[in-house]
């Protein structure tokens, strides 16, 4: 048999080493080296024992304050709340810090579902306590919540955050007085609405002159601390936590995306006041606990325990010696985790960088042609073709999950499995295949060079796009483009044959790598398996950067015939078999790793609600898909019309026997009428120990404002819906709450809706207890008790 014919010029790809085999071999070595690198670097540091010297964080002191936050459930209002409150006050002046409690009634910034058209409030107690500056140029707040969700006793959300803001202030009042003064606010009824925040930002004399703003989370159990969220024209602060912070992890692609997710932490409190700047950090992984029973101190990572403490107390000595007079850089920074730190640069750079980009991977195109490395229809076809993998690949993810769902239905109520990393490696595996798959069998007919120009055109649009929309996450895309087309360029100017294509080429890679991988690791728990499609992207994205060495894998294109052909396709279609195997073996594992057991419980939501005038009750539950346990209780779908204080979701209901429980006490004290408008002044007293009220007007009736507890409170109409203008107040005081409404003159007779509510049903006559391995939805509503009645006015 001849040798082969020579291949065709179009046909080259950007590099043809003269070994190819060990040549893609020190390519993927290399490049695996770096993403272990950049694995590790994401890794968080060891916890520090109790003897470490004062000066500095131990996660084992602050972990025994966890132990002592977290014993059991305490959301506002409760006698649970009561005792945590009161070791904080204790902890604080113990270390000879000025420590107040502010005790006020506070209103929501938003809106919760429950108040239709009317407005949330709360009693919320803060502790407040200061450490003095020795020559302020402003106040530096660290800040956490110290309240619980009733479902479970926040051994994570937000004990951790507590007990690093006790440690580090233990720590800095051991140490030399900072500059500025810091102050250290444990906010109260954060899970209820941010209503502790609210007041303390809105209406402390502290506050009155605003701050740098250090806010303290976790939503789940484990893994980074990510600096998630900060005030807008960030450079400065980025700047400082850049070189502060000892373990920084952030992206500003992060920021992005979190302004615009409807999502909100007690950070949200401090952007709505003028004055104040700042940074919003929280760990994130091992999110299946988050707002459960299992959220308890034993399930928290002490390394991320130390890692949120570490940056905590670096930040706040820097901020507390730094002049706060200006930090407002004018712009955002783009930024980054590398390999020792965090790359920035000014925002301003984003969209010469992304244009950058696009015109050198034109360039590049423009130059392969004209060197015969390819054709302008090759490239044209290469730049088409690469969307392929790009749409197929999240798709194919999200059909994955879907798959695995319908499998484990229990997941969609989880914010991720509980063992999650075996899906998490199947949907990158995923993206591989699907990438290897179009590049075999495109390779052939449209020629590497011309596929690898044409990934890099889909980042370097990306780049422009991202820049114009999202542009703290346009270097996602513009920088791995730039890199490959500085990369592509020089392999033209030089031997195609030699050592410096292939170098170059993994030098790319290497860029996108230490770009690309930190997104894709910290999606997934960001966004959970329900969105790994989005990982998927960009998994898919880092392929394309790299596609000069996943050419590499393959035999060198063009010029085979027959036999050599033949097996020259099967050797090529090998990474992609490999790939789709360990995708669905990675799937498989899953499934047989996570399963629901005692310590891992399939996750329930299951409400009790009585009508106190009717004497009608009923199960309510938020499962679209009732597990079997909840299916005990409930069938058919309904709305709660009749409770607005749960909302107007559709849930699952079914009969129950009606417990003997009062409903709130509404008191009419005075009620006035003139011809404009009719003034009605009511107090509702719980009967009983809850954790909220609500009242609402019926729907035909329009408020034209209202007073609670003494806070106004704008009026308003809700249509369409028996019941509109509503108040939810959280944590209310035995005494009640004094309502006060001024109804429009022409309104009819009017009613009003109480209701209140509780937590635990095992009180509830016909609940029949979950076995082991059943276990409670992370929801504000689980396990709650609602009983309402209707007042005519």
């Amino acid at each position: 048999m001849g040798a082969p014919p020579p291949a065709r010029a179009a046909d080259r790809p950007l590099a043809r080493p003269r070994r190819r085999a060990h040549a893609a071999l020190a390519a993927l070595a290399a490049l695996l080296a770096v993403g272990g690198t950049v694995a590790y670097d994401l890794d968080t540091p060891a916890p520090r024992p109790a003897d470490t010297p004062a000066d500095e964080f131990s996660a084992a002191r602050a972990y025994r304050t966890v132990e002592t936050i977290a014993a059991r459930p305490h959301p506002a209002g409760s006698p649970a709340n009561d005792q945590v409150r009161a070791h904080l006050e204790g902890v604080l002046r113990g270390l000879g810090l000025e420590t107040t409690v502010q005790d006020t009634v506070a209103r929501e910034a938003g809106q919760l579902s429950g108040a239709a058209a009317g407005a949330t409030l709360a009693r919320v107690r803060n502790v407040v306590a200061r450490l003095p500056g020795t020559d302020p140029t402003g106040k530096v707040f660290l800040v956490a919540h110290y309240d619980s969700v009733q479902s479970g006793p926040g051994g994570n959300d937000d004990a951790a955050g507590t007990s690093t803001i006790l440690e580090v202030a233990r720590a800095l009042a051991a140490g030399p007085r900072p500059r500025n003064d810091v102050v250290f606010v444990l906010t109260d009824a954060e899970e209820a609405c941010l209503c502790g925040a609210s007041a303390f930002a809105a209406d402390h004399p502290l506050a009155a002159d605003g701050g740098v703003v250090l806010n303290l989370e976790a939503r789940g159990s484990t893994g980074p601390v990510i600096m998630f969220e900060t005030s807008r024209n960030n450079s400065k602060l980025v700047d400082v936590f850049g070189r502060a912070a000892p373990h920084p992890v952030g992206t500003s692609f992060a920021v992005e995306i979190y302004r615009a997710l409807p999502n909100d932490t007690d950070f949200t409190a401090f952007l709505d006041r003028t004055g104040f700047v700042g940074l919003n950090s929280a760990y994130i992984d091992g999110g299946a606990i988050y707002h459960t029973p299992l959220d308890t101190p034993a399930a928290m990572d002490r390394a991320s325990l130390q890692q949120h403490g570490d940056n905590a107390l670096g930040l706040a000595r820097e901020f507390g010696r730094a002049d706060l007079k200006d930090l407002d850089a004018g712009h955002d920074a783009t930024y980054f985790p590398v390999p020792g730190g965090l790359a920035r640069y000014p925002g301003w750079l984003v969209l010469p960088l992304a244009v950058a980009a696009l015109l050198a991977v034109a360039t590049l195109g423009w130059l392969a042609r004209r060197r015969g490395r390819t054709t302008y229809g090759r490239l044209a076809a290469g730049f088409a073709l690469g969307l392929v993998p790009i749409v197929v690949a999240p798709l194919g993810a999200q059909l994955l999950w879907a798959g695995v769902t319908a499998v484990r239905p229990g997941y969609a109520e989880l914010l991720d499995p509980y063992r999650p990393t075996w899906y998490r490696l199947a949907v990158v595996a995923l993206a591989a295949a699907t990438l290897f798959t179009w590049y075999a069998l495109t390779r052939r007919r449209v020629g590497p060079a011309a596929l690898a120009i044409g990934g890099l055109g889909w980042l370097a649009v990306l780049g422009i796009v991202l820049a114009v929309l999202v542009p703290g996450g346009a270097y996602l895309t513009t920088l791995p483009a730039l890199a490959g087309a500085a990369a592509g360029l020089i392999a033209l100017a030089v031997r195609i044959d030699g050592p410096w294509p292939v170098v170059t080429a993994t030098a790319a890679g290497a860029v996108a790598v230490v770009i690309l991988l930190p997104t894709v690791v910290l999606l997934f728990p960001a966004l959970g398996m329900a969105m790994g499609g989005v990982a998927a992207l960009f998994a898919v994205l880092l392929g394309l950067a790299a596609l000069p060495v996943v050419d590499l894998l393959h035999p060198e294109a063009g010029g085979q015939r027959g036999l050599v052909a033949a097996r020259a396709r099967q050797a090529g279609a090998l990474p992609a078999v490999a790939a789709g195997l360990t995708a669905a073996v990675f799937a498989g594992v899953g499934l047989a790793v996570d399963r629901f057991d005692a310590a891992h419980p399939v996750p329930t939501h299951l409400m009790y609600a009585l009508d106190a005038g009717t004497g009608q009750a009923r199960w309510l539950s938020h499962e679209t898909d009732p597990q079997p346990w909840t299916a005990q209780f409930v069938d058919g779908a309904t709305t709660v019309a009749d409770f607005p204080g749960l909302g107007d979701t559709e849930l699952r209901s079914g009969p129950a026997q009606a417990a003997n429980l009062p409903a709130p006490k509404l008191e009419v004290l005075a009620d006035t009428r003139s011809t404009e408008q009719r003034t009605v002044r009511v107090r509702v007293t719980p009967q009983r120990q809850v954790r909220l009220l609500t009242l609402h007007v019926d729907g035909a009736t329009e408020v034209e404002s209202a007073v609670v507890a003494g806070r106004a409170v704008p009026g308003g109409r809700a249509t369409g819906t028996p019941w509109g203008f509503g108040i939810v107040f959280h944590a209310p005081p035995p005494e009640g709450v004094e309502v006060i409404l001024v109804l429009a003159g022409g309104s009819g007779p009017a009613a009003l809706r109480a209701m209140d509510a509780s937590d635990g049903l095992d009180a509830v006559p016909g609940f029949r207890p979950r076995p082991a391995d059943v276990g409670v939805v992370g929801s504000h509503s689980s396990e709650m008790l609602a009983v309402a009645r209707t007042y005519p006015l």
